[in-house]
């Protein structure tokens, strides 16, 4: 009798059932696994799709930073350069600051965030704030560039939707230093005037709008301005400005032999970092923007353009006897000497009548082929944006030759004039003034002769002798060889010349045997004091200040004191007759 067979071992109804369900009836061992490694597979796939969809999910919430980025990117401040004086003083740069933003979506009870915006920011507009948040947008800017403080008292409170963007505000170290020749720029960072728009025009804005400047420039704008110079060209302004009681102040000093302008300085001026002051209209640059007849100063272009011609010499003779009439008009000399005078009496002297005599002598249109030469009958381009076109006469007759000839008649900005005074003394080269670092080398190539080297050399002489007998005296700083020619301009009120409103100017060079620097002052209707017995004219005021501005920045600049020079008969008319 066989053994008996042992009995399968029951499996309880509840796992055939699972098994069932899982493998079906029948299934092997390898449908088995494959069937468990495929659970698996979709256990694994649920735990990734879980933490897939939480990533997206901090995404869409994180995309916060997405949106406030996408929103803002258009108007929030990019980076820009720092501008440098030619010495390396920094003079515009940017810096970190905190903007208020707030994402009106996100805001549960926004009437709680403006209360409380508005009570920790007093200077926030609850009215603007209201209308801000009131919309249905992603991103809307409250307040640009608040203080450290404020942005710790609104962090403390808490508000969801409340935030803040690190972005670039541009300051200016030196304030009202450089105003007018840096400019400034608005709230986004965009040059709006002067350099810093300049800035802009030559591609930086089309970086900013491409995305490529958000992180800082590196390479600094460096500018021909020494700021050493400039505070002591402002410094005397100031000082001329309260002490004669004037309007307004200017002054320039250039570079002769390569057009750099060393300082420029325009009062009143105002704060880049308060850019409301710039909106006042009585703060314009009245040295590129400001058009003016030049007076006495402009007789350096009347002389200059006869000896040119080789018509007349140093020693040609005029009628100075009585007051030239023309037409209805009368030329007289402020200080008639009722004779004969020679070219040289008529610089020193400031001869109105001899000026007009020479210009006359040469013709109306010679006159005017040589001041547009001279450029000055065409709009001055310089790197600033700002510029004025001269004012010039529609029909140019004899008597426009008559008044030009002594600077009334003709407006022109002083920057131009500045430029044409210095060809006349650089040994007869025009070169484009430049407020950008410029080699001699450099300023050769822009430069085209305007007038002999013989030219030059005479009216170089003129300079000096004013400064030695004439209306300059008063400037002639010992050891700089001081040259120059006064100015006095009587302004134009209600269509007639008003004698006691004068517009001074003096222009000055050194050293007049061998120039490197011109400098120009000007001074809007000065006052008479006691100091200056009752008088206004130029060599009472603009004269003196020039004298103190030369005796200041000449060390600055390098120009070592020399005395005991001969007389400029000797030193430069017999230098230049020996070399030609």
């Amino acid at each position: 009798m066989s053994p008996a067979t042992p009995a399968k071992p029951t499996e309880p109804w509840r796992q055939r059932l699972i098994r069932s369900l899982l493998y079906g009836r029948n299934v092997d061992r390898a449908a088995k696994a494959r069937a468990r490694v495929g659970l698996a597979m979709l256990a694994f796939a649920s735990v990734y799709a879980l933490i897939g969809g939480r990533l997206v999910m901090f995404a869409i919430g994180a995309d916060a930073h997405s949106a406030r980025r996408a929103a803002a990117q258009e108007v929030v401040a990019t980076a820009r350069p720092d501008i440098v004086d030619r010495n390396g003083a920094i003079l515009a740069t940017d810096v970190k600051a905190a903007s208020l933003f707030g994402e009106p979506r996100r805001i549960i009870d926004k009437d709680e965030a403006i209360e409380l915006l508005t009570a920790t920011v007093p200077d926030l507009d609850e009215a603007e704030v209201r209308e801000r948040l009131k919309t249905r947008k992603g991103f809307v800017w409250l307040k640009r560039e608040i203080t450290p403080k404020q942005q710790q008292d609104i962090h403390k409170l808490g508000i969801p939707g409340i935030g803040f963007l690190r972005e670039n505000k541009r300051v200016y170290p030196t304030g009202n230093e450089v105003a007018h020749l840096i400019g400034l720029v608005n709230i986004d960072n965009q040059g709006i005037a002067g350099m810093e728009k300049w800035l802009d025009n030559q591609g930086l804005a089309d970086l900013h709008r491409a995305g490529f400047a958000t992180d800082r420039l590196q390479k600094p704008i460096e500018l021909s301005v020494d700021l050493r110079v400039e505070h002591a060209l402002r410094d005397e302004l100031l000082k001329a400005k309260e002490k004669y009681h004037t309007k307004a102040a200017s002054g320039i000093v250039s570079n002769v032999k390569t057009g750099e302008i060393v300082a420029m300085v325009s009062l009143p001026d105002f704060d880049p970092n308060n850019p409301k002051e710039a909106h006042d209209p009585d703060r314009i640059n009245r040295l590129t923007t400001g058009v003016y007849e030049m007076g006495s100063t402009f007789k350096a272009f009347t002389l200059a353009m006869a000896l040119d011609s080789g018509k007349i010499n140093l020693n040609s003779s005029w009628d100075a006897r009585g007051n030239l009439h023309y037409g209805k008009f009368t030329i007289h000399d402020s200080h008639p000497l009722g004779r004969f005078i020679n070219t040289k009496e008529v610089f020193t002297f400031s001869s109105n009548i001899g000026a007009a005599r020479i210009a006359l002598g040469q013709g109306v249109e010679a006159h005017k082929a040589f001041l547009a030469k001279m450029g000055q009958l065409t709009r001055l381009r310089t790197e600033l944006p700002e510029s004025a076109a001269p004012l010039i006469p529609r029909r140019w007759s004899e008597l426009n030759t008559v008044t030009a000839a002594f600077g009334q008649g003709l407006s022109v900005a002083p920057l131009q004039a500045v430029m044409g005074i210095n060809a006349l003394v650089n040994g007869g080269y025009l070169i484009p003034p430049t407020f950008m670092k410029r080699s001699e080398a450099e300023a050769a190539a822009l430069a085209k002769r305007v007038v002999k080297q013989d030219t030059s050399d005479k009216m170089r002489f003129l300079m000096r002798l004013n400064a030695e007998i004439g209306t300059a005296k008063t400037a002639d700083v010992k050891g700089y060889y001081v040259g120059g020619k006064t100015g006095t301009s009587e302004k134009v009120i209600n269509g007639r010349y008003a004698k006691k409103r004068v517009l001074n100017s003096f222009t000055a060079i050194m050293p007049c045997d061998d120039p490197k620097y011109q400098i120009l002052i000007m001074l809007d209707e000065p006052q008479a004091i006691p100091e200056t017995k009752g008088f206004i004219t130029s060599g009472w005021n603009a004269v003196p200040t020039g004298g103190r501005v030369i005796e200041r920045i000449a060390p600055l600049l390098g120009v070592e004191p020399r005395f005991d020079l001969p007389p400029s008969e000797r030193l430069i008319l017999a230098a230049s007759r020996t070399t030609q």
